[in-house]
């Protein structure tokens, strides 16, 4: 940066540009923070679901999954929970709103005896609104 000594007949002009560089490096910044935070932010249990051929629902924007895993083994989100703790592990994921819907979620292998002893965990729990998840198929029968 150079400086120009003022002589008596110049006078100081101001310049009236913004610095728009720090304002472009904080973005970039939050950017790929977003895009490494984002995939995070799924559940990320892998389980062998189903297909279903009814029309896909509009998804909550903070959906509560319950999962039953093959070795019927229960987790709430990215949590394990046991049978006995299942209403307040509940209570806490959906800050006990017993009208919050909950998403049941069941590998293929889990028998429907044992999908309607979680089922009725969740009634006794107070949960009765209950959405079944199983994958989108396009196969009409």
């Amino acid at each position: 940066m150079s400086i120009r000594m003022a002589r008596e007949e110049d006078d100081l002009v101001e310049t009236h540009e913004i610095n728009v560089t720090p304002f472009i490096d904080v973005m970039l910044v939050l950017l790929i923070i977003f895009m490494v935070a984002a995939p995070l932010a799924t559940v990320d249990i892998s389980v062998d679901l189903p297909s279903s051929t009814a029309e896909t629902q509009p998804r909550p924007e903070k959906p509560v999954f319950l999962t039953v895993k093959p070795d019927l083994s229960l987790t709430i989100g990215d949590d394990v929970v046991s049978r006995n703790a299942l209403a307040p592990a509940l209570e806490a994921a959906t800050a006990g709103n017993h009208d919050q819907r909950i998403f049941l979620r069941a590998d293929k292998v889990v028998s429907y005896g044992d999908l309607m002893a979680v089922m009725n965990a969740l009634r006794s729990a107070g949960y009765l609104k209950v959405a079944l998840v199983g994958m989108q198929s396009d196969e009409q029968h």
